[in-house]
């Protein structure tokens, strides 16, 4: 389904079918929709490392490639069945046995044209649930200190910035500084 096919649809006088899963395949239109909607997120500055978007055949690479690592877990947001944005979990490799208790929460972003719907919190919510549930004891990420509202989300959430980085990315010839987040998931600290 199209942006303005959500929209539309969004528009009926009923609310948006707000999802978030956890994919392990794609099926239908799942891959043209995960690339058009990072596409939108990257022209809106939140491409989780990309500045502008590369080829489709290189985002399609990329995006089949996270679903082949064991050690990845995908979890997309769908606005009425269109997928919207994405997060990943991301646990140690098996060689990494002193930091195998921690994972990491990385790629996450939600298309511009889907915002407002809570879907962004929800994604966070779900990758810390799954990283609970597969008994990790510390959930970590790091985000560039422009990204407003994820950085509301992360603290509404009660992840901890532990640390800043001022010279964490580059964007148009400038830095931009980062911030460190890390969340105790055993309710101990």
């Amino acid at each position: 389904m199209s942006v303005s096919g959500v929209n539309s649809q969004t528009n009926k006088g009923r609310p948006p079918s707000v999802v978030v899963d956890r994919l392990e395949g794609f099926e239908g239109p799942d891959m043209h929709d995960l690339c058009d909607a990072a596409e939108a997120a990257i022209l809106d500055g939140g491409g989780f490392g990309w500045l502008t978007p590369p080829p489709r055949h290189v985002m399609e690479t990329y995006w089949r490639g996270v679903l082949l690592v064991p050690e990845r877990q995908l979890f997309v947001a769908r606005l009425d069945g269109t997928i919207a944005g994405s997060a990943q979990l991301v646990r140690p490799p098996r060689n990494n046995e002193a930091q195998g208790f921690g994972g990491q929460l990385t790629t996450f972003f939600l298309a511009p044209w889907a915002r407002g719907h809570g879907l962004a919190r929800m994604m966070v919510e779900r990758t810390e649930t799954a990283a609970r549930d597969s008994g990790l004891k510390v959930l970590n990420l790091d985000v560039r200190a422009t990204q407003d509202r994820a950085i509301q989300i992360y603290d509404q959430l009660g992840f901890r910035r532990w640390g800043e980085h001022p010279q964490y990315a580059q964007v148009d010839g400038e830095w931009v500084t980062g911030y460190f987040y890390t969340k105790d998931l055993t309710g101990n600290l």
